[in-house]
């Protein structure tokens, strides 16, 4: 287990020639470039992770040296299946790729459990059950040996602070991203269960140990090779990589979550009354992942706050049509109504990464949300426990394309891309 290439800071910046050097450096370390690839990147629901960059240098480095398979998983976990036009933004035009779609319900490879003395010992008694440890069979192949179709299999992705985990990516990508139901319900409801609060933004949580141990018992075997960025806004407001990490082990995602706590993360000295949130449509279509905007700010909300979401892509609350219809029934309610219709209701019991969603999308009563939808209706949203708004009169006050991230002239605080941080009061954070 090994760091291949650990470079970053928080004024650097590394240019497309640099990626490129790096990714070969790292293979060439590796013994060469691989004929066979099986790449598992993001999909387009992390547009701003780079990842598209990076698979694309891949592509370009396995067709300079004659490759004969490049693979491409995306890991899209319980979203919905990525469109043609949705690949061709993320990842560009790589006409010998094949893409693949995975599912989390079937096509899985079962290799054991997380034992439930771990859960329970890291949940701190909260929960005691086992977690069900399942990739994509494309992982493991139809032989069931270690990397068998692939010579090598990369992950590819961004370390990120993010509410379920932490700070995301490293083995998450795969165990999560390419997961099986259990897998990905039960860690799902194990950060909510733990509270959200006390993990976002930090590296040694309940569900990264859980991880840790899934990846250590089960994937090691897989000598999958982890490529991972950190990406932050130059002085301009353009996207830029301040770090490239890659290798196999839990170190390396450590050494990158250290640069993202650096330049993700947002300390605030007072808490904010109003933040206005814009949801890039491109990203944003569901609740699912739309609340971004509501995880990523509740330590900075103040209380009796609002939060203002501009969503002019939300069709839906659930990416899965299960779990969209279970947002819909049973709405975001605050932990202690969840828990209950969750010891009552087997629906969600099955289903436990949506209870975990409806947690996660409350605000425990402690501030206002209003969604600005301009396909969910008004009654839709409301249903659901927010407030509504016409989107044409929230954009005519709060224009995205003239607001500047931060604090503005007229008293609130805007955010552009609510997935590419974390805003905290520094009294709400404490290591």
């Amino acid at each position: 287990m090994a760091t291949y290439t650990a470079r970053g800071g928080k004024d650097t910046v590394i240019t497309s020639d640099q990626k490129r050097a790096l990714l070969h450096e790292a293979l060439l370390k590796l013994g060469g470039i691989p004929k066979k690839i099986l790449v598992v990147p993001p999909d387009i629901t992390r547009l701003h992770s780079n990842a598209g960059e990076l698979t694309q240098i891949l592509y370009e480095l396995w067709d300079t040296a004659n490759g004969t398979t490049f693979d491409i998983l995306p890991a899209i976990g319980t979203h919905a299946p990525m469109t043609e036009s949705q690949i061709a933004e993320m990842y560009g035009d790589l006409p010998k790729a094949t893409y693949h779609v995975h599912n989390w319900r079937t096509g899985l490879h079962h290799f054991g459990e997380v034992p439930s003395e771990l859960v329970q010992e890291v949940s701190g008694g909260k929960l005691d059950y086992s977690i069900p440890v399942a990739v994509n069979r494309r992982l493991i192949g139809e032989t069931g040996l270690p990397g068998s179709p692939y010579e090598l299999i990369i992950s590819v992705g961004q370390v990120i602070p993010h509410e379920v985990i932490g700070i995301a990516n490293g083995f998450k990508n795969v165990l999560v991203g390419t997961g099986g139901v259990e897998m990905i319900n039960k860690s799902h409801f194990l950060g909510a269960v733990d509270g959200m609060e006390r993990l976002m933004g930090r590296t040694d949580t309940s569900v990264r140990r859980v991880l840790n141990y899934a990846h250590a018992n089960y994937l090691k075997q897989l000598g999958i090779l982890y490529v991972m960025s950190v990406m932050d806004a130059d002085a301009s407001g353009e996207r830029v990589m301040r770090g490239l990490y890659i290798g196999d082990d839990a170190r390396t995602f450590e050494t990158a979550a250290e640069l993202s706590r650096a330049v993700n993360m947002t300390f605030l000295d007072a808490p904010l009354s109003k933040v206005v949130v814009y949801l890039d449509p491109r990203e944003f279509k569901s609740t699912w992942l739309g609340n971004k905007a509501i995880y990523r700010t509740r330590m900075a909300m103040a209380d009796d706050g609002e939060l203002i979401i501009i969503a002019p892509g939300l069709r839906e609350f659930g990416e899965d049509a299960e779990i969209d219809r279970l947002i819909r029934k049973y709405g975001y309610r605050g932990t202690p109504t969840t828990l209950n219709a969750v010891s009552e209701n087997p629906e969600l019991q099955e289903n436990l990464s949506a209870a975990a969603h409806l947690i996660h999308g409350s605000t425990e009563g402690r501030f206002k949300v209003t969604y600005a939808t301009g396909h969910l209706t008004q009654t839709e949203i409301e249903s659901v426990g927010y407030q509504w708004a016409p989107l044409n009169e929230v954009i005519a006050k709060y224009n995205p394309e003239t607001l500047a991230d931060g604090f503005n002239d007229n008293g609130f605080f805007y955010i552009s891309e609510p997935g590419q941080g974390l805003w905290a009061l520094r009294s709400r954070f404490s290591e």
